[in-house]
């Protein structure tokens, strides 16, 4: 018996799945009940007649898909790039893509722009003129040395200028070309380090520590160096020493080595060249009265055996001995005897160098070396004291 509450269902002629009255098409399969619905409102027309209709039978059908647009374009892109990749790779394998090289950026370096550099002017020397030597027109007693006194020049510029003999011969009414007067340079100054302080320098000193029982007379003894040297060395001005004092022995200034004997003191260090400062280079000596007075510029303090050698030449008459002399002062006068008798103008050259002595030869005469450089050599002309020649008319 039928529950009246079920509503009427129907059976899908294809796949026999069961659905509702009044449904178009089965959701299974998708066959479509139109026809059906015809058959069975026939069917109901006919149902007073009782007669039952045969049901219609069709082949099995596959299901349908149905799909939107947006996933089947979705679907196409999947596939294209899947398809795309699987090329892709395959070409890579085969070396058949050649991977492309990135070509260099070029960099554009800015053009300097050119800024002129100045010109330096060059600096163009030009030499002063040499003022024109005067003239001069030789008058009656004229000479050399007067001439040269007049016009404070040396008797030597007048010879050198007008080709003279070195004796200077005059003719009155001799017209000579007298040059300027060239003025001397004053020595500069020169830091020379004293002689006491060069031998500290130089000498080869020892110390010795002072022991119980010492005093200085017995160091002195047995060291062979004066008592006063040691004090004066030292900077003591008493004679006295203490017990663990260190003093120092100067060896360079020892009177003797103890068991040898008497020794030959060290020679100081060499000197500086002296600077000579008068008189002048080319000075004129003239009148009758004249000394000649060399001068020059210390050296330092001198030692007991140091001195000035000086070097007088009398450069016009070459058989006259040269003047050599030994002295402690820094300014020798050559003796009158040396100035020439014959009435001429003479030409001397003069030199000074700092010598040491060290002894005495076989016939008493000292021995002396040199104690360093020789100065620059210097001129000057001195007139003769002799009866001057009378120039001829």
């Amino acid at each position: 018996m039928e529950n009246p509450n079920t509503k009427p269902t129907k059976l899908c002629p294809t796949c026999g799945t069961r659905a509702a009255e009044n449904a178009p098409r089965c959701l299974v399969c998708g066959t479509e009940f139109a026809n059906e619905q015809k058959k069975d409102s026939s069917r109901k027309s006919k149902t007073s007649q009782k007669k039952v209709a045969t049901p219609e039978i069709r082949g099995t059908r596959m299901p349908e898909i149905t799909l939107s647009v947006p996933v089947i374009v979705l679907l196409f892109i999947v596939f294209l790039a899947i398809g795309a990749g699987a090329v892709y790779f395959g070409l890579q394998a085969t070396g058949a893509i050649v991977e492309p090289t990135e070509a260099p950026t070029e960099t554009l370096t800015p053009t300097p722009s050119l800024t002129p550099t100045p010109v330096k002017p060059t600096t163009t020397f030009t030499p002063l003129p040499s003022p024109t030597p005067q003239t001069y027109r030789v008058q009656l007693g004229d000479n050399c040395g007067t001439i040269a006194f007049l016009f404070n020049i040396s008797v030597q510029s007048i010879i050198l200028e007008n080709s003279l003999a070195a004796s200077c011969p005059l003719s009155v009414n001799d017209e000579l070309r007298i040059p300027y007067p060239t003025p001397t340079l004053t020595p500069e100054a020169t830091n020379t380090p004293s002689s006491v302080q060069a031998t500290r320098d130089a000498c080869d000193v020892d110390y010795y520590t002072v022991i119980e029982g010492d005093d200085l007379s017995t160091i002195a003894l047995f060291r062979g160096v004066s008592v006063e040297a040691i004090m004066e060395w030292n900077g003591k001005t008493v004679p006295t020493v203490f017990v663990g004092e260190t003093i120092a022995i100067p060896n360079c200034l020892r009177d003797y080595v103890p068991g040898q004997g008497t020794v030959t003191p060290t020679p100081a260090p060499p000197k500086q060249k002296p600077e000579l400062l008068l008189p002048n280079d080319g000075q004129g000596f003239t009148l009758e009265n004249d000394l000649v007075t060399l001068q020059w510029a210390s050296v330092g303090t001198l030692l007991e055996n140091e001195f000035y050698q000086v070097t007088v030449i009398d450069v016009t008459d070459g058989n006259k001995e040269p003047l050599v002399i030994e002295v402690s002062d820094t300014k020798f006068t050559v003796p009158t005897d040396f100035r020439p008798t014959d009435g001429s103008v003479h030409i001397y050259r003069w030199w000074v160098m700092p010598v040491a002595k060290i002894g005495v030869n076989s016939d008493g005469s000292p021995i002396y070396i040199s104690g360093g450089p020789s100065s620059d050599n210097r001129d000057f002309s001195w007139t003769g004291t002799g009866t001057a020649p009378t120039p001829s008319p």
